[in-house]
């Protein structure tokens, strides 16, 4: 019979798989999204000089003071909008999106519409 596999296995091979022909470079960085049961992280990569530009999540005071739990689409709009309120200051209007494994659905949409709506494009 055949074993059952690992969705996280299965996310991360998905993610792999992606990752071979998206990469950010200093003109046009990469919008990565990670997503934990209670959480969603949003990072702004430069893959060409290894550096991440910008940061949002969940855990942070302004968005956990915002929304009721911090893993549900409120917490992901608001993080969207954060990480594109601080790329913006930092001059980045253009990026690639990286949904990192996952489905294009429920939070990681939520996420790039939020950052969207605040001035990102991608």
């Amino acid at each position: 019979m055949f074993k059952k596999a690992n969705k996280n296995a299965n996310r991360l091979q998905r993610h792999k798989r992606v990752r071979r022909k998206i990469t950010g470079t200093t003109q046009r960085p990469r919008l990565c999204v990670f997503r934990s049961s209670n959480n969603i992280y949003a990072q702004i990569i430069d893959d060409t000089n290894r550096v991440t530009v910008v940061s949002a999540s969940s855990l942070e005071a302004e968005i956990k003071g915002a929304v009721n739990h911090c893993g549900n689409k409120d917490a992901a709009r608001k993080v969207g909008e954060l990480v594109a309120k601080r790329a913006v200051e930092k001059g980045i209007t253009e990026v690639v999106f990286d949904r990192g494994g996952y489905l294009y659905h429920g939070r990681v949409q939520e996420l790039a519409e939020g950052a969207r709506e605040a001035g990102l494009k991608f």
